[in-house]
């Protein structure tokens, strides 16, 4: 394909007698070549070099600088992605030592709590044992107590019932000898 193509320029040029030169297309006279080939050289040439010298290598630090650029943004994002990630865990084991202070605060809270409940405990069960103590001595004394008052009562409302019925008065003796035989019988079931 390479060598037809400077072929076929040679032979145009050669050529003398082209297509439409007699027509009245004086760019493919052949006299006129010359020139044209001059200029069209000539502005290839002004083109190629205005290209190569001024506007490619303006186009190429523009896309140095644009790729410079790029580079350093992605350098500081990258910068910027460990500064974050490195937070992340500074974050994380604050909340994680965070989270440990707080069940050492509520384990010693805790044990704070329980000595002191346990302590109000000890105290409420033994002021309760002398509220017992008290009580069962009080018991005991009332039951002691009422044991004779009881027999004394029920003395004198035997002599006055049978006194009532009977008109007579009877020996106060033979009345507590009663009484304290059916209260040794009865009455110690129920004190």
């Amino acid at each position: 394909m390479k060598l037809k193509i400077p072929f076929v320029i040679f032979i145009l040029w050669t050529e003398t007698n082209l297509f439409a030169a007699e027509a009245g297309m004086p760019q493919l006279d052949s006299k006129y070549w010359y020139s044209q080939s001059f200029w069209l050289i000539l502005i290839f040439l002004v083109l190629y070099l205005s290209l190569s010298k001024f506007f490619i290598p303006k186009i190429k630090d523009n896309l140095d600088d644009r790729e410079k650029k790029i580079n350093e943004n992605l350098d500081e994002a990258k910068k910027f992605s460990e500064l974050a990630e490195r937070k992340n865990l500074d974050y994380e084991n604050e909340i994680t030592n965070a989270k440990k202070e707080v069940i050492k605060i509520i384990n010693d809270s805790k044990k704070q709590l329980d000595k002191s409940i346990n302590q109000k405990k000890e105290q409420f069960e033994k002021e309760l044992e002398k509220e017992i103590k008290k009580a069962e001595k009080e018991i005991f004394e009332l039951k002691n107590n009422s044991s004779d008052s009881i027999k004394t009562i029920a003395e004198e409302i035997s002599s006055k019932v049978i006194q009532d019925i009977t008109g007579e008065k009877l020996n106060s003796s033979s009345i507590k000898a009663s009484v304290t035989e059916i209260a040794k019988n009865k009455v110690g079931k129920y004190l």
